[in-house]
């Protein structure tokens, strides 16, 4: 076993390009089920980086170069293998009117953090016309009520009128003149042009990062997720959804083969150029209603798993690589996930017995997880080292695992502990 000071002196006197090249290939190799020359870090900084830089996390937003330098710093800090980031920015949803979204200066104060406001934005009775037009009914109905800037779309006629051609355009263009219909264009392009710049922002970011040896998080592609929680997270909501398995099974099981269509789809359409580039593409799914405790396995073996499992193999045909949040305990689930193929899923998990997690499902998946959040809060060095050394052994015996936190949001995590990990990661991580 390396000397605690080996550990932290591995990486001395490399240059930056040496260091993101190393540690690049360190993460993929974990990612594709190979054994590293040692276990890989990923920091998942989120609002860990306001609290040591002294700012709110209201700054992060709207401060990128303030952000910028405060992750850079936490990234010479703590020196990991990856770094991420989950900053985005809240304009599209100020732009917007977002009903469904909370951010520190913007429905919060300067020092809260993100929340989705979950509401029934889709009503019972609103599964005939999403199962007749989903498209129509999002555009039509969906957006006005969660965006109050563009309630003025309901005033729209049937989008299927747009396949009338010339008789569309004498007898529907009078629409697009409506005051509130020409509100929501406006602030829909001026949603579009600060994602644009907050797009750029990341990459600048990336940029910077990289020119001092780190890498950015190595799974990208398109966001999904299960069509059940699909249909759960902003259309139905958590009670709605779990009234439909009884009262209307039927419509939810139809509807979820309609997301999983469209969903295939998009991801298909947005890994294109990637794959056509010689990189690796990903499709990204936060998973949050078929953990343990939400449904029974009766219910989950009905109505989450056979969709979620048929949606996976479809992009994994299509060449895609799945990268899954298993969020929450997933421990009476994972003979599940043994059934999916080897190594061309990735899963990262929130609170399942991580040990139970390797023996499973370690010659199936890159498993990433391993270190509680709870513990860089309220525990001790000592506590740190000791957990480290024993995920170290047993999750990452053979490779094909990345240790990072349980969960991509740090805050309120101590700087000595967080530094203590990635250092211990070092001292019992060598392969």
């Amino acid at each position: 076993m390396r000397s605690i000071a080996s550990a932290l002196t591995i990486d001395h006197g490399k240059t930056p390009e040496h260091l993101f090249a190393e540690r690049s290939k360190r993460v993929l190799d974990a990612a594709q089920l190979k054994q590293p020359d040692r276990i890989p870090t990923m920091l998942t900084s989120g609002y860990l980086i306001a609290e040591m830089a002294g700012i709110t996390r209201q700054d992060l937003y709207e401060n990128p170069e303030r952000a910028q330098a405060a992750l850079l710093n936490a990234a010479r800090e703590f020196q990991p293998d990856c770094v991420v980031s989950w900053i985005g920015t809240p304009d599209p949803s100020r732009i917007l009117g977002d009903r469904s979204t909370k951010w520190p200066g913007y429905g919060l104060g300067p020092n809260g953090s993100f929340q989705f406001v979950e509401a029934e934005f889709m009503k019972a009775e609103d599964y005939d016309g999403f199962l007749f037009d989903p498209a129509d009914w999002g555009i039509r109905v969906f957006l006005p009520r969660v965006f109050s800037e563009l309630e003025g779309l309901s005033s729209l006629p049937p989008l299927g009128l747009t396949t009338f051609g010339y008789y569309n355009l004498i007898g529907n263009m009078a629409a697009f003149t409506n005051p509130a219909v020409v509100k929501a264009m406006h602030a829909i392009a001026k949603a579009g042009q600060s994602t644009a710049e907050s797009s750029a922002q990341t990459l600048a970011t990336a940029e910077r990062l990289k020119a001092a040896g780190f890498p950015g998080f190595p799974f990208i592609g398109s966001v999904l997720e299960a069509p059940f929680d699909y249909m759960s997270d902003t259309l139905r909501g958590m009670k709605g959804i779990f009234l439909d398995m009884h009262r209307r099974p039927d419509k939810l099981l139809a509807a979820q083969e309609k997301v999983a269509r469209f969903e295939l789809e998009h991801a298909v359409a947005c890994s294109r150029p990637m794959l056509a580039a010689g990189q690796i593409a990903c499709a990204i799914f936060p998973l949050h209603r078929g953990s343990d405790g939400f449904m029974s396995l009766q219910q989950f073996e009905r109505f989450y798993w056979p969709q979620l499992k048929s949606l996976f193999l479809k992009l994994i045909d299509h060449g895609i690589t799945v990268f899954v949040l298993y969020e929450g305990v997933w421990d009476t689930r994972l003979e599940y996930l043994a059934e999916l193929p080897k190594g061309k899923t990735v899963g990262w998990f929130q609170s399942s017995d991580i040990f139970k997690v390797k023996e499973v499902l370690g010659d199936t998946m890159c498993i990433l997880g391993g270190m509680p959040v709870s513990m860089l809060i309220g525990g001790t060095v000592e506590q740190v080292r000791e957990h480290t050394k024993k995920v170290c052994q047993i999750v990452g015996k053979s490779g094909g695992f990345i240790m990072t936190t349980g969960t991509g949001e740090m805050e309120g995590c101590k700087p000595e502990l967080v530094k203590a990990w990635v250092d211990a990661t070092k001292e019992f991580g060598l392969y």
